[in-house]
């Protein structure tokens, strides 16, 4: 294998070269490329005229055969620009036959995430709309069923998660023997998963002659080091710094105390009257909680993690999508992929453990040339979180000044009582059911658990002293019995000469 050939490196072009580059992608129209009219056709409905950058770089190579890695910041079109030539290339094989073998798998596009999956198959299937291509989506969290059904009855393009394909292969509904490319999509997140095995358990099964394109955001060393031991004299295609953010989206950072970022999330949706926000938790428990205290202020939100079920996750985003869910508050399944139009706002409740998923996440704003915000709330215990962003992307992130931020004492206090002494109590409006239980024989099942231990005042600094449950008993002094028991009366003695052992086994001579 070659070296990774570099067209477009960050030192090879000077400091104006993005907004040259860009320039130039407007002149040049998809019409120049040579795609077949009904690709042009399908662009045209799509309301696409000039390519991006990354398109403008990438599809001219991707059409002369060669293996390509292509990183962009995220937002730039990475998905037309591997899909488009693609299918331009499988329409020479192409025919409207209805045999399932006439369709055969030409093309895999493997992604890290089910929702990043869909996305490609939506975009995939409207660049095909006009062509007698076929295209499927298979990913885990649904019936295996209808997936079955699509593959069976023959597919050119096949868009799948690494799990679930595996689980189609060794079904054997699906047959790879004549895939003609491959494509990584969001590679690094792929090894970030840890599908590093069941990705070469899949390259394994592909054949040795094939096109192979990773696209991705960034590209680390690890996945460079990937690269060299598949891709074949492939093409490299930077069109932006590595790890940059997009320009058009303003970045600023919020210091607080850690029991009042729920407050300050709120306040800050509050202030803005912000609609279509993406809030990024660490933690899928952190997702629902911060899900749940946003609708107990009035708010419209939901939360999207991996505990979700695939039904709910998809429902959740079509309903984020529509508009009738305001706050969409998710883990990084979330970071990577999504293509939500007019999202104005991102805000980062937790810093990222990972600076890189600090770019995909912020990414999700400012699309498409839009302008976004990025504002993140970082605490004492996060400094070193956000050196490491800064240093990644290079630049020094606004802080910003809480004006008018007046967090409630009473549920930070209660939150903090939380964390430090374990209790029970919960945020003002939150309700449970209380157990069922006795205290001490005295309180029936039924009976609340809240309403057996004394009323705590709110204006209390810290948490009651702990009452030891003491039997008076054992606090009296030794008394002696005033009456003693009557002694049992011993056993009678019986008369009859104990028989020895011998007469029992009927060793003795009868008299």
């Amino acid at each position: 294998m070659s070296d990774i050939e570099n067209i477009s490196t960050p030192e090879a072009v000077p400091a104006a070269a993005p907004a040259a580059a860009t320039e130039a992608a407007e002149q040049v129209r998809f019409a120049d490329f040579g795609l077949s009219p009904d690709i042009l056709r399908a662009l045209t409905a799509q309301g696409y005229v000039h390519p991006t950058p990354i398109q403008a770089q990438a599809i001219p190579v991707v059409l002369q055969g060669r293996d390509v890695m292509g990183a962009a910041q995220t937002g730039t079109g990475k998905t037309a620009g591997f899909s488009l030539p693609i299918i331009q290339l499988l329409l020479a094989t192409a025919n409207s036959s209805m045999s399932p073998a006439r369709h055969p798998v030409r093309a895999l596009i493997l992604t890290p995430t089910r929702e990043l999956a869909v996305q490609v198959a939506e975009n995939v299937a409207a660049y095909c709309k006009f062509t007698p291509l076929r295209s499927c989506v298979v990913f885990g969290g649904m019936d295996m069923k209808g997936q079955t059904v699509a593959l069976k009855a023959g597919v050119e393009i096949v868009i799948a998660t690494p799990g679930r394909l595996l689980d189609h292969i060794e079904q054997k509904n699906i047959s790879l023997g004549q895939v003609q490319m491959l494509v990584m999509d969001e590679a690094d997140r792929m090894l970030d998963m840890g599908f590093l095995p069941d990705l070469q358990r899949i390259i394994n099964l592909l054949p040795k002659q094939r096109q192979n394109l990773m696209f991705s955001a960034t590209f680390s060393g690890e996945i460079k080091k990937l690269a060299n031991s598949f891709l074949k004299d492939p093409q490299l295609i930077e069109v932006a710094r590595s790890n940059a953010t997009a320009e058009r989206v303003t970045q600023v950072v919020y210091k607080v105390s850690e029991e009042h970022k729920r407050d300050l999330v709120a306040h800050i949706l509050r202030q803005r009257e912000l609609k279509q926000v993406i809030v990024f938790s660490n933690t899928k428990i952190g997702a629902s909680r911060l899900s749940r205290s946003l609708e107990q202020e009035g708010m419209k939100a939901t939360a999207i993690h991996g505990d979700k079920t695939q039904q709910e996750r998809m429902a959740a985003l079509e309903s984020f999508k529509k508009g009738e869910i305001d706050v969409l508050v998710a883990t990084d399944v979330a970071a990577r992929g999504l293509d939500i139009s007019d999202l104005p706002c991102v805000i980062n409740y937790d810093l990222p453990y990972n600076a890189e998923d600090y770019v995909h996440r912020i990414g999700r704003t400012g699309r498409a040339g839009a302008s976004g915000d990025a504002i993140s709330i970082y605490s004492d215990k996060d400094e070193r979180l956000l050196v490491d962003i800064e240093k990644l992307i290079k630049q020094t992130i606004k802080r910003g000044e809480l004006d008018g931020f007046a967090p409630s004492s009473a549920r930070g206090d209660e939150r903090h009582g939380e964390r430090r002494h374990g209790s029970s109590r919960r945020p003002e409006g939150e309700t449970r059911a209380a157990p069922e239980r006795s205290n001490g024989g005295g309180s029936s099942a039924g009976g609340s658990y809240a309403g057996a231990r004394p009323e705590r005042s709110r204006s209390s600094s810290g948490p009651m002293p702990r009452r030891e449950k003491v039997d008076p008993w054992f606090l009296k002094p030794y008394e002696p019995a005033q009456s003693s028991a009557p002694a049992p009366a011993p056993l009678p003695v019986s008369s009859k000469p104990k028989q020895k052992l011998a007469a029992l086994l009927g060793g003795l001579r009868k008299l």
